[in-house]
């Protein structure tokens, strides 16, 4: 992004001094040809400019036009290896600049992704500095019990966010949020604040954070690690470990979105219970996926808005897909463990 600004710098100065010299020329041109239109004292036909004897065919055929010659050759020389100097730096000049746009819009959505008090829209907020999760204070009704409650409500990481859903379901879920969560609408189009302009800045933000694929492999193998170690979790599946794992602050989960409560570490059900995402117990994976592998595509693939999946399933876009963050293995454990229930 330096280099991309020192371009720009140097390209705004040297248009500075093109005009500056330009503005200079042309002033000297008018002062001159002002000083050669002072009233002349004389016989007309001896002082007007198209009256006066001009040079003669020697002179003007003889040295004079091979000067005017010369430098019409060494224009074109010119012409000739500046033209195609130019076109060879014309694609990097061009892939530069959309790169300074995309660095542009990444800076703009890094303001807008701030805290309120920085300025923001406050997404930091809830999703940590940095896009690396969070907790934000959320007030509900307790659907078990009826009463009214405010909870501290886990964020997920947004820095791999990209590495679960494409660009366009980012962006619907952007723009009207996340039902039963503190995931407000954001998009006019869903009753928020931002513009498409301002939708846009915040998802260059987050594909500038992202991690890597082996990096995010990496966290969940360290977080299982941990949870393998921990003697509460003796006798269960690796599967259900995977299925329960938090991962920096949640940026891996199935019990999220599968596990009523889960958010604010009061889980309905251990495993699998339903909330956002459709409820697993009783056999529904059997009956939706008759095909392991099937069900096996689906958690590595996750769901495309009105694709088929399953057994009479319809894809919304909301069920991400985990191939770039889980191992095969990994996905098989999950696909057992969610078959079992």
């Amino acid at each position: 992004m330096l280099g991309t600004v020192l371009a720009a710098t140097t390209e705004r100065s040297v248009g500075i001094a093109v005009a500056v010299v330009l503005a200079l020329g042309w002033l000297l041109y008018v002062i001159g040809n002002l000083r050669k239109a002072r009233p002349e004292r004389g016989a007309e036909l001896e002082l007007a400019p198209n009256r006066k004897p001009y040079y003669d065919d020697d002179e003007l055929e003889g040295p004079r036009l091979s000067r005017a010659l010369m430098w019409g050759v060494f224009m074109l020389v010119i012409i000739g290896i500046g033209l195609p100097l130019y076109a060879l730096n014309e694609p990097t000049r061009q892939e530069e600049a959309a790169t300074g746009f995309v660095e542009k819009f990444a800076s703009w959505g890094a303001a807008d992704f701030a805290t309120t008090a920085e300025g923001g829209f406050n997404c930091a907020g809830c999703h940590g500095v940095g896009g690396t999760g969070g907790t934000a204070p959320y007030t509900f009704t307790d659907p078990r019990t009826g009463q009214v409650r405010t909870v501290q409500w886990r964020a997920p990481a947004l820095n791999t966010v990209m590495l679960r859903f494409d660009e366009d379901e980012v962006r619907y879920i952007l723009t009207y949020g996340r039902p039963f969560s503190p995931m407000s609408p954001w998009g006019l189009e869903g009753g928020g604040p931002m513009n498409s302009q301002q939708i846009n800045n915040i998802i260059e933000y987050l594909k500038s954070i992202q991690l890597t694929p082996e990096e995010a492999q990496a966290q969940v193998a360290d977080a299982f690690a941990e949870a393998r170690a921990n003697p509460a979790n003796a006798g269960r599946s690796d599967g259900e470990l995977l299925f329960t794992l938090d991962v920096a602050g949640g940026a891996y989960n199935c019990a999220r979105c599968h596990t009523g409560g889960w958010s604010y570490d009061d889980p309905e059900v251990a495993g699998g219970g339903g909330s956002m995402g459709p409820n697993l117990t009783g056999g529904v994976t059997i009956r939706q996926f008759p095909n392991e592998a099937d069900h096996v595509d689906f958690v590595t693939e996750g769901s495309e808005n009105g694709q088929r999946y399953g057994q009479q399933g319809q894809g919304s876009g909301r069920m991400p897909g985990f191939g770039q963050m889980l191992t095969p293995e990994q996905i098989q454990a999950i696909v057992e463990y969610e078959r079992s229930l």
